[in-house]
């Protein structure tokens, strides 16, 4: 595990969807809007939920259904409103922002930029991902490990395909916070060591003496690998919460509807959801926050 503190004050701008693979000059002066502002203006929270309906309510996003942008370097497919990528029916889960789907070319990357205000999770899930942050520091991520970056006040970083051979492909996850302008916090760990077979494990939680890498918000991430036929119920952590299951391979039926390779599905108003494996499968589920 490496954790770091980041210093606080560091420039902030607005919210940078794909960034060229060239590092980015940082101004000298604050910005007029910052990631967490300038997402919520698009949100607005209008499509969230109404809290009085106790029945279980649930949406499907068809892995054909996402956002595309293939930049060369980058080939994303975003399931929430992202960058060019405008739908206002799409806009978010509860707090869940932003999910991306990335892969990126051969000795690529994301140039230096800044972000303020939001917990930034990358899940690699092919290749090794090199980040760079404003404080120094230096580390690479790859498939079976899990890294938050806590932006807080604001935090400066890139991120780049170590490989000059292959692809990296990751998962960005963006949730907004439960505080605002809390120090900025770096976070990796290794997760081959916690993973079970044919069950839930916890990777993420807002707890820091908790299992996983921790973050400011009341949020829980499990992956679970099923082998065919197998199964395993989830039980809610906190009342009011739902919970945005991804399909990260394989097929799989939750509570009954059946979901293929980056289905995705939200679930909330219930207290269990209950995932069984049609043929040998990988589930993210990330529990969230209704409402902020």
């Amino acid at each position: 595990m490496n954790r770091k503190k980041f210093i606080k004050n560091v420039l902030l701008t607005g919210v940078v969807g794909a960034i060229a693979p060239q590092v980015l000059k940082t101004e000298n002066s604050k910005p007029k809007t910052s990631t967490y502002d300038t997402l919520m203006q698009r949100v607005g929270f209008n499509h969230l939920p109404n809290k009085n309906i106790k029945t279980m309510n649930t949406i499907i996003h068809k892995a054909e259904t996402r956002g595309h942008a293939n930049h060369g370097w980058l080939n994303s497919h975003h399931t929430f409103s992202f960058a060019n990528y405008h739908n206002p029916e799409r806009m978010h889960f509860g707090v869940l922002r932003v999910l991306n789907d990335d892969t990126v070319a051969a000795g690529m990357g994301f140039g230096t930029h800044p972000h303020d205000n939001m917990e930034i999770i990358s899940i690699p899930l092919e290749g090794d991902l090199e980040h760079k942050d404003s404080m120094g520091n230096v580390a690479v991520i790859k498939e079976g490990d899990v890294q938050v970056l806590s932006a807080g006040t604001g935090i400066t970083h890139s991120e780049y395909n170590k490989n000059k051979d292959k692809e990296v492909k990751f998962l960005q996850i963006w949730v907004f916070p439960k505080e605002k302008n809390v120090e900025p916090r770096y976070d990796q760990i290794s997760i081959r060591d916690i993973a079970k077979d044919n069950e839930f494990y916890q990777v993420l939680s807002p707890n820091k003496d908790d299992q996983g890498v921790w973050i400011n918000q009341d949020a829980w991430f499990h992956i679970g690998k099923f082998e065919k036929g197998k199964s395993d119920e989830y039980k809610i952590k906190k009342e009011g919460n739902g919970v945005y299951a991804f399909i990260l391979d394989g097929e799989v039926e939750i509570n009954g509807t059946k979901l293929s390779k980056r289905d995705g599905m939200g679930i909330w108003d219930t207290e269990s959801i209950d995932v069984k494996a049609t043929e040998n499968a990988r589930v993210l589920l990330m529990e969230v926050p209704m409402s902020l």
